[in-house]
This record gives C-alpha cells, sequence and structure tokens, in this order.
C-alpha cells in the first residue's frame, strides 16, 4: 500500500515532536514514522530533564544559537501545552582552587553566548542557597534561567498538539529505505506502508547515520554515549533546590544532582561511549563513579536512598557537533545530527529553524488560519485541592479509585492517558504519561493494575500487554 504525503519526519523524540508541530502550523500534510511503540524516541525517554540557558555552549555554532533562542521559549510553551516546568535556576559551585580560577573563563563564556544573567556568588552565598554544599565551596556562579521539565510529558504534548492540527503518526513502524529518483526524494519505504513524499527530515537521533545512508548522507557516524543515573526518594534524607553542576569538562557536563519537576532527587550521569544503540544497562562501577563525583558537590547526598536506576544513550557525533545539512544534489532531504545532552532543550527552537531553512529554499508552505495553539493536559488529581478532588469525583467515581498509591494516581488519569490521541498502548507509556509506577515501589502495587485497565480498555488479554516495545510481555498467564 502507498500514502502520500508532503513531509515525512522520521523519529517522535522531541526533535522530531517540535519539527511535526511547527509543520502543522501550516498547510502542510505531515507523516511521522517512529520505530518504536510510543512518541518520546529513545534519548528524549532517559535525559536530565534539564532546559538549558546555553551558557557553556561553544560559542558561535549552531547548537549555542539555538539553545540561548529556545530557553524564554518554555514560558509561554509551557502554558499552552500544559507541561509541568520549574525555573529553580542552577550554581556552578568551585570547590578547589583549580575550579575556581576556571570561573571567569565559564563567566566569559557564557557572555560569549549572549547569556547575560551569570553572576557570581560567594561560597557564604553559595551555602545560604544550598547548605548541603560542600562547605569547602570557595565560590561559584549562579545561573538563574536554567530550568527543569517533564521531558515524557514534553514530548507527548507536541505530538499530541501535532496530532490536533493533522499530523499523523505511524507508530511501531520503521524505515528500512528511503527512494530517491533524479536528484529528488520519492519515497519512504516502512516496515508497513511506502510513504510517497516531498521532504524527508531525519530526526533519527541515535540512528540518524543510518538513515542518512540510505540516501548516501552518511558523512559520519553516531557513537551511543551511555548516561547512568540514580533516582533517589522524594524523602531523602538530603536533598538540593537547585541544579547542582560540577566544572564541565571537554567531554561532559559532569556528574550532577537536582531535583525533578515531580519532588525526587536525581545523580548524574556518567559518560561512557559504547558501541551497542541498544545497551542501556546500568554497572555498579558506572553508580560508584557517580557517588563518588557527587559526594565532592554534596557530601551528604545518599544514594541508598535510590527508588530506582537507569540509563540513557546520547547520540555523540564523530566528527561532532550539531550539524543541519542539506544538499544541492538531493532536493527535498533534510538531516539532523550530533543532538545530544542539549536536544529537549533546543528542540522547539530547532523546529522553527528546520522550517524556516524549508521556506528560504522553496517550500511552499502557507499559514493556517485555523491552528490550535493550546493542549489539555490530563488532570493531575494529586495536585488539586480537596475541593477540586471532591468535584472531580462527583463528576467521575474513577477519580476516586486510587491505582497508584505512592503518586496518587487515580483510575480516571490513567483511563485520559489510553484515550487521548496517541494514547497509551503500554505499562511504560502509562508510567510515562500520569508516573503510575513511578514512586517508591517502582509499581510494585499497581502494575498488575495498570495491566488490567490495559487489557480491558484495548480489548485483549493481559499476556498481549507488553511493558513498552512488541514481545515485552509482562505476563504469561493466568495462576487460578
Amino acid at each position: 500500500m502507498m500514502l502520500k504525503t508532503d513531509v515525512v519526519v522520521i523519529g517522535a523524540g522531541a526533535v522530531g515532536s517540535a519539527v511535526a508541530r511547527e509543520l502543522s502550523k501550516y498547510n502542510v500534510d505531515v507523516i511521522v514514522v517512529e520505530k518504536n511503540e510510543d512518541v518520546g524516541g529513545d534519548a528524549s525517554k532517559s535525559n536530565s530533564a534539564i532546559i538549558h540557558t546555553g551558557y557553556d555552549a561553544a560559542p558561535g555554532t549552531l547548537e549555542s544559537q539555538l539553545v540561548v533562542a529556545a530557553n524564554p521559549m518554555y514560558d509561554d510553551l509551557v502554558k499552552d501545552l500544559d507541561v509541568p516546568f520549574s525555573r529553580i535556576g542552577a550554581i556552578l559551585p568551585a570547590i578547589t582552587d583549580e575550579q575556581f580560577e576556571k570561573l571567569p573563563e565559564i563567566k566569559a563564556k557564557a557572555f560569549k553566548n549572549h547569556v547575560y544573567d551569570v553572576e557570581y556568588k560567594s561560597g557564604k552565598e553559595l551555602l545560604e542557597m544550598e547548605p548541603n554544599l560542600n562547605p569547602e565551596v570557595k565560590g561559584g556562579l549562579w545561573i538563574p534561567r536554567e530550568s527543569i521539565i517533564d521531558p515524557f510529558i514534553l514530548v507527548q504534548a507536541l505530538c499530541e498538539n501535532a496530532h490536533d492540527n493533522g499530523v499523523r503518526f505511524l507508530l511501531n513502524t520503521k524505515v528500512v529505505d528511503i527512494k530517491t529518483e533524479k536528484g529528488k526524494i520519492k519515497s519512504v519505504v516502512t516496515t508497513g506502508e511506502e510513504i510517497e513524499t516531498t521532504y524527508v527530515i531525519n530526526c533519527a537521533g541515535l540512528y540518524c547515520d543510518e538513515i542518512a545512508e540510505m540516501v548516501g548522507k552518511a558523512e559520519y557516524k553516531v557513537v551511543a554515549r551511555k548516561g547512568q543515573f540514580f533516582i533517589l526518594d522524594k524523602n531523602t534524607s538530603c536533598q538540593v533546590e537547585h541544579i547542582v553542576l560540577p566544572i564541565p569538562t571537554k567531554v561532559t557536563k559532569g556528574k550532577l544532582m537536582c531535583p525533578t519537576i515531580h519532588g525526587n532527587m536525581l545523580v548524574g550521569p556518567t559518560a561512557e561511549d559504547q558501541d551497542s544503540k541498544v545497551d542501556k544497562s546500568t554497572s555498579a562501577e558506572g553508580l560508584q563513579s557517580i557517588t563518588n563525583d557527587v559526594k565532592n558537590l554534596v557530601p551528604g547526598v545518599n544514594v541508598r536512598d535510590t527508588i530506582t536506576q537507569y540509563s540513557g544513550l546520547r547520540p555523540n557525533r564523530n566528527p561532532e557537533g550539531l550539524n543541519f545539512d542539506m544538499w544541492d544534489d538531493l532536493e527535498g532531504y533534510v538531516n539532523l545530527s550530533g543532538v545530544r545532552s542539549t536536544g529537549l532543550t533546543l528542540s522547539v527552537s530547532m523546529g522553527k529553524y528546520v522550517v524556516e531553512q524549508l521556506l528560504n529554499h522553496g517550500a511552499g508552505f502557507k499559514l493556517k488560519d485555523n491552528f490550535i495553539k493550546k493542549r489539555r493536559g490530563i488532570v493531575k488529581f494529586s495536585e488539586c485541592t480537596i475541593e477540586e478532588q471532591d468535584a472531580l469525583i462527583r463528576e467521575n467515581p474513577l477519580y476516586g479509585n486510587v491505582i497508584c498509591r505512592c503518586e496518587t494516581i487515580t483510575e480516571a488519569e490513567i483511563l485520559d492517558a489510553i484515550h487521548r490521541p496517541l494514547g497509551a498502548r503500554s505499562v511504560d507509556a502509562v508510567k510515562r504519561r500520569v508516573r503510575a509506577g513511578m514512586g517508591r515501589c517502582q509499581g510494585g502495587f499497581c502494575g498488575p493494575k495498570v495491566i488490567e485497565i490495559l487489557a480491558r480498555e484495548l480489548g485483549v488479554s493481559p499476556t498481549e500487554i507488553n511493558k513498552n516495545n512488541d514481545g515485552s510481555y509482562m505476563v504469561t498467564g493466568s495462576t487460578r
């Protein structure tokens, strides 16, 4: 079967989702192809959930331009799309004399990147801001617009809003070939349908080099850079109120400690290059290195309060650098590569950048006059007042049925997650939308109930419910 469209976006991670949403403002037909069972990509589902200012980007680069432009865009975007977000700010403490001597260079770099609100703070001032910092801190930098966000909901919101504006999504669908004819894009061949199209935008992240190879434009390789993390219990004995960042190196921004938007403590990540693009295992050595490094910043950090550990893979480009490429000898093909740790942040500015470049290269897209700007999020029952909760339960009694005790997630919220556009079809998809299973017991109590609800609502057997991608079944049958 042959589908037809104007634009195919490959990948529904943060960048692909933002590109799709920006395109949905125009009278153009768009299809997003995603190999996974849910939107969210790979790297976009396992990062530090920070919206950066770009203070430490390489000055003059496209990455610097996009990150610095993106940060202020979030103030309106999160209101329009109902995404949890907080400008808690970051501190960069210097513990040693050697680190302290680097502060002027870092501040000067921030100014070269047009991030002018970075300020010096004395050791005393930093300890007043963060009493759990290393008491030997000699001073540091305060970066007030560094922020935290829910990365899962951000990507879902971008996709849902794009869907509301006419974008089609093909999930569980892998691109296997791209056909060209006379120097132009002709079609995209997938594990499902073949799609005739004029434009292809490669937002495949970890796999963007493999997509580029299909059209003979793989002038680089992607090396997966693993980052391991701890998630600590909300009641852990040592907490911070701001993002606490180490002095960065050429290889990594380093291992940090910060609150998540939902009140846990996030500690990590490592930076380990590996050949595999699927190995997301954690290791005792990697986790121990996090503990050792973060204790230099926050000596009291208590990783024994961990409720889970995880790792994500960043698509490190070789040669390095964020790249946007179009070629004169291949009309209609756009290649994005080298989108790494700032990718979540710059996704929204990249969406605008991509569309503007297409327009500059002759794309005749015309703005719609009926673009739907806002998206309705899922009601967070636990964050409602008693009066609001009473009203919700009177309207829908399923708000009174708490499924996830750790996070106080109700059956009504889970049903919304399943039945909204691009709704959840797996246990992890429910978890990312409403946090059922993200609490202290990590789904020990609510997991079977979530499986039961998914099976009931999707009209399938519980044995057909996956943890995430196809084949990751969680139960094999009944015991009675």
